[in-house]
């Protein structure tokens, strides 16, 4: 057994140096927000409890080790539903979700509403959108990709979102390019 003085200096000089990247590392992997200092906090003392049999050598991997265990665990605890905590449909909590899989449906539905849209696109600009708004890629890796400026990029995708705005509105969905006047000769001569 580790002495409490030992211990809380491990935890002062080791574990709270990683408060900050240890709460992104929550954030990133579990759906709901306001249980992120509740969750650091349970970390923490599995933190100690396990430490207080042997300091770990490295602190870094012992935290994300037990972090990961336990939202992996957290996450089986919600999944998991007793049977008699919804036998009487009296008992069912009003913050129950009951129209998740109408939800569900409609988010379906408008995802394949705007792979239509995104299907309308010219070919070009609908390599620019999917890299950028699907895969991430910056407005740099997407012109290194395509072989193409990064001007080209970012005008591709402003005519682009404007087309899938409009499809989203109801509206045909087709870009729409400024049309210029063009000059006369008359004009163009001094």
């Amino acid at each position: 057994m580790i002495e409490d003085d030992e211990l809380n200096a491990w935890f002062v000089n080791e574990v709270l140096p990683l408060e900050r990247s240890l709460t992104s590392y929550i954030r990133r992997n579990w759906r709901v927000p306001e249980d992120v200092l509740e969750l650091r906090q349970d970390i923490y003392e599995h933190l100690l409890i396990g430490a207080r049999r042997a300091v770990p050598i490295n602190a870094r991997t012992y935290v994300y080790t037990v972090a990961r265990n336990h939202l992996i665990n957290c996450t089986r605890r919600a999944r998991i539903v007793p049977i008699d905590a919804v036998a009487d449909l009296e008992s069912v909590s009003p913050d129950m979700d009951m129209f998740e899989a109408e939800r569900a449906l409609t988010a379906r539905d408008e995802l394949r509403y705007v792979k239509q849209g995104i299907d309308k696109l010219p070919p070009k600009c609908r390599e620019v959108i999917l890299l950028q708004k699907i895969e991430g890629m910056t407005d740099r890796e997407a012109a290194a990709s395509l072989g193409i400026s990064v001007e080209t990029v970012r005008r591709q995708i402003k005519l682009g979102m404007k087309a899938l705005f409009d499809h989203m509105a109801g509206g045909s969905g087709q870009i729409v390019r400024k049309r210029y006047r063009r000059r006369t000769r008359r004009e163009v001569q001094p």
